[in-house]
């Protein structure tokens, strides 16, 4: 079966994908058009025109995450009580300036994401907003956070339906094993998989928007940093309810205009100096995760994860519902989302395979929502590209490869690690494999079934093991810190787990041919038996059962042959085999 067109959400999309099959990050959200609320403009249609004329191409990582933060500086955020229709609150915010786009949702109370044309409608909406009555003490800080409450009571004021409220932002796997048992084969059960858990166009731009709000806050100490996000949310393989990654970015401000010949003097700014690098990340963080608790609205939980490799503030962002990691100073982290970026839009099965085998690997403990010496999902990750580069024909190039098709505009080395790789996708060439999913998901299983994780180590710079420069349980090596291993956490434990289980997967899977239709479509098939872990469990039983069964037999054939050749057939007349 042919797979269908993969999908990017209409953020990223510059050309057709999958269709948007739910609704925002934390459940859907209802849409209506402003060409029913504001007489004389319709809604605008944003990057159509733009997205035309590079209908031809993916976009960039960079046009990616500059689309995105433009979008989100002219975007509020509205929070308004039960009862208040989405007609009336589009109405007036339209008196303001045009809306180019909009959605409603419930997470901690009712909530309208509205993105005007300019960001100076902002402005005029901050121009009539007022600090609560100092009834309530509060910290003045005006943020683009707001909250709408009608000055007439609601059943004079209001007439409209209110916003629905949906509470799950995921399907429930029980769910999910029913709609996948009725998929005609695996590829489509892996596609189906990815329309249920990716990211959806609003719960990018909430991202895009929690970022640009947290930035808001920085910028009143580094006016030009920039706050992006990273990982999961831009990578193309964030699942719904992923925690959001933000990257507080410094770079603006360290470029220096360049000054006149002449001028008579060289002028510079007058700085706090510090020991280290990470001693000025951590000191920065600090205040920033200081006016984060005390000024910005919405945000609890504030922790300060400053002695970590990569210092961090962690936060919880209520109005969002995101839970968020800020970190300086962390540009290789930026490149690895870049790279995944670009892996994740050169074929349609990276995508379908990685989200796939992340569900299996949740669903049976081998990843975890918490620290500890399970895998991750970025080594998963790392391991399905590893696998996808070692088809013959390769299906995905090497880091080397991707380098090898850089430019000058590409070169990047941080702290000094070679962070080089192409970054337009139209310069790679795509792939000659034409194996199915149903192909590539058991032979995922029955590599690392079988994988010599004793001695090798697993490497996508090269795509080829090497050996092992130490002896952790499971060693992939960081694609740019090269002397690091990302899955140094990792206990022998886990691993002799993960490898159990892919075997056992790898023989669920080559039962499909005789599984498939059985009970009406009902019974678990596929993708869908491994992702129930009381099936896998009956499984292992029967396969350990037949397993065990050949064993014996095989060892009593030998004690026939034995006993034959030394006292003769009769001395075994009493042995059967049933």
């Amino acid at each position: 079966m042919a797979a269908p067109m993969w999908w990017l959400p209409p953020l990223l999309r510059c050309r057709p994908r999958f269709p948007a099959a739910r609704g925002p990050g934390h459940g859907q959200a209802r849409r209506i058009s402003t060409e029913v609320v504001v007489q004389g403009q319709s809604q605008a249609t944003g990057g159509e025109e733009a997205d035309s004329e590079v209908s031809a191409r993916i976009k960039t990582f960079t046009e990616v995450q500059a689309e995105g933060l433009e979008q989100a500086q002219k975007t509020v955020l509205i929070s308004y009580p039960t009862g208040i229709s989405e007609k009336s609150i589009l109405q007036y915010l339209s008196h303001h300036g045009r809306i180019n786009n909009y959605f409603f949702y419930k997470g901690h109370g009712h909530h309208a994401m509205v993105e005007f044309s300019e960001k100076e409608s902002i402005g005029s909406l901050q121009d009539v907003a007022q600090i609560a009555g100092s009834s309530v003490p509060g910290i003045p800080f005006k943020s683009r956070l707001f909250t709408l409450t009608p000055r007439q009571s609601l059943g004079q004021a209001l007439d409209e339906t209110s916003v629905p409220n949906y509470q799950h932002p995921t399907i429930p796997m029980e769910d999910l094993v029913q709609k996948l048992c009725c998929a005609d084969s695996i590829s489509s059960q892996l596609y189906c998989l990815v329309n249920e858990y990716q990211l959806t166009e609003e719960s990018m731009k909430l991202r895009f928007l929690a970022c640009s709000l947290i930035q808001d806050i920085a910028r009143a100490y580094f006016p030009e940093c920039v706050v992006k996000p990273f990982g999961s949310s831009v990578s193309t393989f964030g699942k719904l309810g992923c925690d959001l990654d933000m990257f507080l970015d410094f770079d603006e401000i360290g470029k220096s205009p360049t000054p006149k010949k002449t001028d008579p003097f060289h002028v510079e700014y007058q700085i706090k100096r510090m020991p280290s690098e990470r001693a000025a990340t951590q000191k920065i963080l600090s205040v920033i995760g200081d006016c984060i608790a005390n000024f910005s609205p919405g945000c609890t939980h504030i922790q300060k994860i400053l002695d970590a490799r990569c210092p961090l503030m962690r936060f919880f962002h209520q109005p969002t519902g995101f839970q968020c990691d800020l970190t300086a100073n962390n540009r290789v982290a930026l490149r690895s989302s870049e790279l995944l970026y670009i892996y994740g839009n050169l074929d349609s099965r990276v995508r379908a395979l990685v989200f796939g085998i992340r569900c299996w690997a949740r669903t049976h403990g081998i990843t975890s929502g918490t620290s500890g010496p399970w895998i991750t999902n970025f080594s998963l990750t790392m391991m399905v590209l590893f696998f996808l580069q070692k088809r013959k024909p390769p299906i995905l190039p090497t880091l080397a490869d991707l380098k090898n098709l850089a430019d000058a505009e590409d070169k990047h080395v941080i702290g000094g690690h070679d962070c080089t790789f192409v970054s337009n996708l139209n310069k790679i060439n795509q792939t000659e494999n034409t194996e199915t999913l149903d192909v590539l998901l058991n032979e995922f299983f029955e590599y690392f079934g079988n994988f010599d994780f004793s001695s090798k180590s697993i490497n996508i710079r090269e795509g080829k093991e090497h050996n092992k420069p130490e002896p952790s349980p499971l060693y992939i090596q960081n694609p740019f810190e090269q002397a690091l291993n990302i899955s140094a956490n990792v206990n022998q434990n886990q691993l002799d787990r993960f490898v159990v289980l892919a075997r056992e997967c790898a023989w669920i899977l080559q039962q499909v041919n005789q599984d498939h239709g059985q009970e009406g479509g009902k019974q678990p098939w596929g993708l869908a038996a491994i992702l129930v872990p009381r099936v896998i469990s009956s499984k292992k039983k029967k396969a350990k059962s037949m397993l065990a069964s050949a064993r014996l037999k095989a060892l009593l054939d030998s004690l026939r042959a034995d006993i034959a050749n030394k006292k003769g057939e009769r001395a075994f007349s009493s042995w059967s085999l049933k």
